[in-house]
Order: structure tokens, then C-alpha cells, then sequence
């Protein structure tokens, strides 16, 4: 049987490099040829047991590549053909996909509804860090990738930039809205840009690293709060005049940015949350106002499906977003254990890796 080379999770604080045999092709799949693909931070949250999945399993949810082979009953594609999928592979027609909620596409138990179902890869089935990827429900998730578009150009597309923009869409931002940003990792840059897209005049990002405060103004940044030298709530309140941000972005997912980005905003605020928190979060009552501020709390998981991918590509191909800078490394796969070691350690001012087997 054919075997190509993955990154398997083998136990805390090890990934390593590994050979599988290449997946059988059911009636509903494609299998995809990896040609580019990359290391979120999620995968490090895996790397270090703070989230748990199955030992041996492949890791990755970020693909770009060609259509090797594709199942019996899958229509509208063909062999050879350049193509993306989202991070969430949504079957289509779950409870949750019918309700509008794609990314949560779980199933329900006894317990209640089992959250993150519509993360498949790298998750509950092997992901995108190999030679070949099984993709299932193909017809719901392979989006063609425009002519003329580059893998870096549509790297960010799968889980990135869907995520970050998804951040300033469940904020619910408007043309005249003042926007902060707290965290500017590749996250919270695609949430800058997205909140430019969607119209906001005043957009604050909070950082520390230099590098990122710079790549958050190219993003669109009108401000950027250094937090190792000034409080950024105190600061926000003076840039705001007091009246505070309509949406604050959490796009870090600790204790402290969920707090500084609750205290900012206006009566009425929304903060919208894409951090993925390790332990139980806290709600200070002073900054909820003891729950009387009309305040919105909203949280999001990266929205997927081809319709998702298809959009985005389309604004990148528009001009009016361009997340190749983000791209700060390049590794080949046989390379993956260096590329984890740096990615995990943010060494050398790393944004994110292209990986190319």
C-alpha cells in the first residue's frame, strides 16, 4: 500500500514526522495533493496537551491543493484541479449546518450538543500536514481557487483570515464604528483588516511586539497601543475622548485581554471573542456592570464550507486585502519538527510557516 509522509501527534510536546498509507477514496471524498499548507496556533495548544486529540493522529486543518483523485458520487470537480478547504469540513445537512451554524456541526448526546464537531481535520481525522489529505463531504467544502492566485496568496483562507474576519462580523461592525483589537498574532491582524472591510473609521490594535505593531498599521491599524509601556484601557478611553470602543476584538484568549476588552467598550458595546481559552473565564463584575450595560458577549468558530472559501478568495483577489506578509518562514515538510520548535517558541519574529511537502 502507498504510504506518504505526515506530522502525527504522538504524545504532549511531541509531533513528529511519520509515515501513513495514503487514504482510500470513499464515494463522497476527494483526496487531495498537498502543495502548501501551515501551523496555527491551535496545532501548538495540541502540541502541548492543552487540547486534547488522539495519539498518532495527523495534524494541520490549512490546506491548498490539487484534486488527486476524487469518490464515485462527487460532481462539479475534476482531477487536477487547484482547489482549498476550510478548517471546518460542515457535512451540509446536520442539525447545526440546517440551522445556519455550520461550524458547529457536532452531534448531539444525552449531555447536550458536542461543541467544535464542524473541526474535523487535525481534530477527530487526519489533517492537512502530510503529502495527501482525505477531504469528506467534498461537494460541501472544495472551493476552486481562482486562476491567477498564488498558494501563499490563499494560505490564510482554510482557518486565518475566515477566523479573524469572523471576528468582525460577529461584532457586528458598522461604517463610523471605533474598533480595538487586542493581540495582534495572525488572528488579530486578519480581524484588523476585516474590521477595515466591514467599514470602521478608528481601529486601536493592542500589541507589544514590534514587528507585529507594524504589520497591524500595513493591516490597517489607526492606532496601536504598546501594552508593556502604557495601560491600553486607559489609553483607549483617551484616544476614544471616554466614550469607549462599539467592538472590542479577543483574539488571544487569556484572562486578561478578555478583561481589558470588556472594560473599553461603549454602553451597548460589543466584545467579540476568538480566543481559545485553556482554563475557566472569568466575568469581573465591575467591568460587566453587574450585567445592566447592555452589553453583547458573542463568540465564534472559523466559519467553513466552499460558499466561505470562495468568498474570501474573492476579496483577495479583489485587492483589498493581501495576507502574504503574514508568511514569514517557509519549511518542507521533512522539516516539520523545526518548523513546530520555532512556531511554538515565536523565534525570529514569526508570523506563520508555509509548509510545501
Amino acid at each position: 500500500m502507498p504510504k506518504m509522509k505526515v506530522a502525527i501527534f504522538v504524545e504532549p510536546n511531541r509531533i513528529v514526522l511519520d509515515e501513513k498509507p495514503i487514504p482510500a477514496v470513499g464515494p463522497l471524498d476527494a483526496l487531495l495533493r498537498i502543495t502548501t499548507t501551515t501551523i496555527c496556533g491551535t496545532d501548538i495548544h495540541i502540541l502541548r496537551g492543552e487540547y486534547p486529540v488522539a495519539r498518532g493522529l495527523t495534524i494541520g486543518h490549512e490546506p491548498v491543493g490539487i484534486v488527486e483523485k476524487l469518490g464515485s458520487s462527487v460532481r462539479g470537480y475534476r482531477e487536477g484541479q487547484k482547489v482549498i478547504a476550510g478548517a471546518i469540513t460542515p457535512s451540509g445537512y446536520s442539525e447545526a449546518c440546517l440551522c445556519g451554524f455550520h461550524s458547529q456541526d457536532g452531534a448531539g448526546t444525552k449531555h447536550g450538543w458536542k461543541p467544535l464537531g464542524g473541526w474535523r481535520f487535525g481534530n477527530t481525522i487526519d489533517g492537512a500536514q502530510a503529502e495527501y489529505l482525505l477531504v469528506p463531504d467534498a461537494m460541501t467544502n472544495l472551493a476552486p481557487v481562482p486562476d491567477g492566485l498564488s498558494d501563499e496568496q490563499v494560505l490564510m483562507c482554510p482557518d486565518i483570515m475566515s477566523t479573524g474576519f469572523s471576528g468582525a462580523e460577529s461584532g457586528r461592525i458598522r461604517i463610523g464604528d471605533t474598533v480595538a483589537v487586542f493581540a495582534q498574532g495572525p488572528i488579530g491582524l486578519c480581524a484588523t483588516a476585516g474590521a477595515r472591510l466591514m467599514g470602521a473609521t478608528t481601529i486601536i490594535a493592542v500589541e507589544s511586539v514590534h514587528d507585529r505593531m507594524e504589520m497591524a498599521r500595513r493591516m490597517g491599524a489607526d492606532h496601536v497601543v504598546d501594552f508593556s509601556k502604557i495601560d491600553p484601557i486607559e489609553e483607549i478611553q483617551r484616544l476614544t475622548d471616554g466614550r469607549g470602543v462599539d467592538v472590542s476584538i479577543e483574539a488571544l484568549g487569556r484572562q486578561e485581554t478578555f478583561e481589558a476588552a470588556l472594560r473599553v467598550l461603549r454602553p451597548g458595546g460589543t466584545l467579540s471573542s476568538l480566543g481559545v481559552y485553556s482554563g475557566d473565564l472569568r466575568i469581573p463584575l465591575d467591568g460587566f456592570l453587574a450585567g445592566l450595560g447592555d452589553h453583547t458577549i458573542r463568540t465564534t468558530l472559523c466559519p467553513g464550507g466552499k460558499e466561505r472559501m470562495r468568498r474570501l478568495m474573492t476579496a483577495i483577489a479583489s485587492g483589498r486585502v493581501d495576507t502574504r506578509p503574514l508568511v514569514t518562514h517557509r519549511f518542507k515538510l521533512d522539516h516539520i519538527e523545526e518548523a513546530y520548535d520555532l512556531f511554538a517558541h515565536q523565534r525570529d519574529g514569526v508570523l506563520k510557516v508555509a509548509i510545501t511537502p
